[in-house]
């Protein structure tokens, strides 16, 4: 465990985006270090497992809640809203994990071999799990770790190690809901494919009844399953990509409020600034300054905002929310 913290540590000190997120080369393998906690993060998470190796943070899925400690692993089952918060971290001992984004071609593969019990209708679908990580997801998380040094190994290694990760999941006590989401007739099976276009093609205007056309069912049927799963209406979890992405351009790539927005498929900048502020609580602009931790131009703005025959004329700064 302590070797695979050090790497974690390491490769996050070179590669963590502005949250402590750090993508790999290695398909769905990401991993975090935050040395404090944090405010809420959004995010809309794809079927993982999470592993936390130190620290604590807390899990918001649905309806759902539960604090992960050290030694413990998360599931989600299903494409879902999550906010998260790291609870406890510090520059000693930082919030250190590991994710890894589940594969429905080798779940449907394994499960194939394995046998399939009789699918659960998607509200009886529980869609977080918290449980004591297993020895064998550690051993296959220290694997794919140790192929980033060998970038070439990679591509030959990857695939076997992410195949038993998935065998070991599917023997676990996450067993029936796995193969359940694998199974292409359950109702999560077939929302997971209306949801596949949603993330493909969230900055356009989406049909409800395409979306429905793609899982086999009626409006009606469609809507019910489809918040039994994420808790969310389908416009409302459309939005919910629009914001989240909106929100990482900003943070990650330096966007600003309106040029963002477009991005993401808006038309309207105050729209866009309502719907941000429901969700996140604040201003675009000033989320994203907050989240940078640039304290010091929120309080220079405030100064001018009670001052304001003080404030210059610019008009380059009308488009900003």
């Amino acid at each position: 465990m302590d070797a695979l913290k050090q790497a974690v540590r390491a490769y996050t000190r070179r590669h963590a985006n502005s949250r402590g997120m750090a993508l790999t080369p290695v398909p769905g393998l990401r991993m975090m270090c935050l040395e404090a906690p944090t405010g809420d993060l959004h995010t809309v998470y794809k079927p993982l497992v999470c592993l936390v190796l130190q620290g604590a943070k807390r899990l918001i899925v649905g309806k759902e809640e539960r604090v992960l400690s050290a030694g413990q692993s998360a599931m989600v089952s299903a494409d879902m809203p999550v906010i998260g918060r790291v609870v406890q971290a510090s520059r000693s001992e930082p919030y250190l994990a590991i994710a890894v984004e589940l594969d429905m071609a080798i779940l449907r593969e394994l499960t194939a071999h394995l046998g399939s019990p009789r699918p659960q209708r998607s509200s009886e679908m529980p869609t977080l799990f918290a449980v004591d990580t297993e020895a064998a997801l550690l051993d296959c998380a220290s694997r794919l770790m140790q192929l980033l040094d060998r970038p070439e190994a990679a591509p030959l290694l990857s695939p076997g190690i992410m195949r038993e990760l998935h065998y070991w999941l599917l023997s676990g006590p996450h067993s029936t809901v796995l193969r359940t989401l694998a199974d292409p007739d359950s109702h999560a099976g077939r929302l997971a494919a209306a949801i596949a276009i949603l993330r493909a093609e969230y900055r356009s205007r989406m049909s409800v009844g395409r979306l429905a056309a793609e899982a086999g069912m009626s409006l009606t049927s469609f809507h019910k399953h489809f918040k039994h799963m994420t808790t969310l209406t389908p416009g409302q979890y459309h939005k919910r990509l629009r914001l989240v992405e909106a929100r990482r351009l900003m943070l990650d790539e330096g966007f600003s409020a309106s040029n963002a927005a477009f991005e993401v498929g808006y038309e309207s900048v105050s729209q866009f600034t309502r719907e941000y502020g429901r969700l996140f609580q604040a201003p675009p602009k000033r989320d994203a300054l907050r989240l940078r931790g640039k304290t010091s131009i929120l309080i220079e703005e405030d100064a001018k905002a009670r001052h304001p025959m003080s404030r210059p004329s610019r008009a380059s700064g009308a488009n900003q929310a």
